[in-house]
């Protein structure tokens, strides 16, 4: 389990941990399923700068403060992850030069507008819950983002390429290692509801389902469109499961 943690807080977030001392099947699925406690440190972090700057600026700009710290905390991996999807994605190749496409260092128009549609979601959700009072929808959106690796990495969902993170971890998360992600977001999830007066039990179990419902639809069309998953999928999937779970929470 050091080694799962390691891994998971080393690959999804900035801090300086030490590097795992073996990496196997079993560490790789634990520290997917460790997903979601990766998105409740980052999500406290983003909790702490929204009460921090609340009443300092406009809810606009410290939405876009926010979601820019949360990106600076993961080094904007899922971000490059999303950029590099939408332009595999939107060449209209085939699985393989798509995937060729994607492991290219630069990023085309549909990467841009990739990053640029899904900040702008996560910023416009992330400002209504602030004008709304629900500053704790910032830590369940994160929190919901990051489960989206434990329904993306669940065994008989294969790798895309032979090589790289997406291989080291797909198809690793068995029946434990869901069962601890999903406790984590749902525990996470209703704690924070009932400490947040500014959030519904209705919609935020409707963000729970539909961020539910958007990952395995997701995990679906990228698995017959690509022949499995990639690091940068997984990266995809995490800030468009963020947007989606913030979207949901705002409504």
């Amino acid at each position: 389990m050091n080694d799962a943690l390691r891994l998971a807080f080393g690959t999804m977030s900035a801090l300086p941990v030490r590097p795992p001392r073996r990496v196997d099947r079993s560490v790789a699925g634990w520290a997917m399923g460790l997903g979601p406690l990766v998105g409740t440190a980052l999500g406290l972090a983003g909790l702490v700068a929204t009460l921090a700057l609340r009443d300092v600026f406009a809810p606009l700009l410290v939405a876009a403060i926010v979601v820019g710290v949360l990106g600076v905390a993961t080094r904007l991996i899922h971000w490059d992850g999303l950029a590099d999807t939408a332009d595999g994605l939107g060449s209209g190749k085939e699985a393989e030069s798509a995937l060729e496409i994607m492991r290219r260092s630069d990023i085309g128009p549909f990467g841009v507008f990739a990053i640029v549609l899904v900040f702008a979601l996560q910023v416009g959700a992330l400002t209504e819950l602030l004008e709304q009072g629900a500053v704790g929808g910032v830590l369940v959106g994160v929190v919901l983002g990051r489960g989206a690796l434990v329904v993306a990495c669940r065994r008989g969902v294969p790798a895309a390429r032979g090589v790289g993170l997406g291989w080291a971890v797909a198809g690793s998360v068995g029946v434990a290692q869901m069962a601890l992600g999903a406790g984590v977001a749902v525990l996470v999830t209703a704690f924070v509801v009932a400490a947040d007066p500014g959030l519904g039990w209705l919609s935020s179990l409707v963000a729970v389902v539909l961020a539910l419902l958007w990952a395995f639809a997701a995990t679906a069309y990228l698995r017959r469109r690509l022949g499995g998953m990639s690091g940068d999928t997984l990266g995809a999937l995490v800030e468009t499961t963020t947007a989606v779970a913030l979207v949901a929470l705002a409504a």
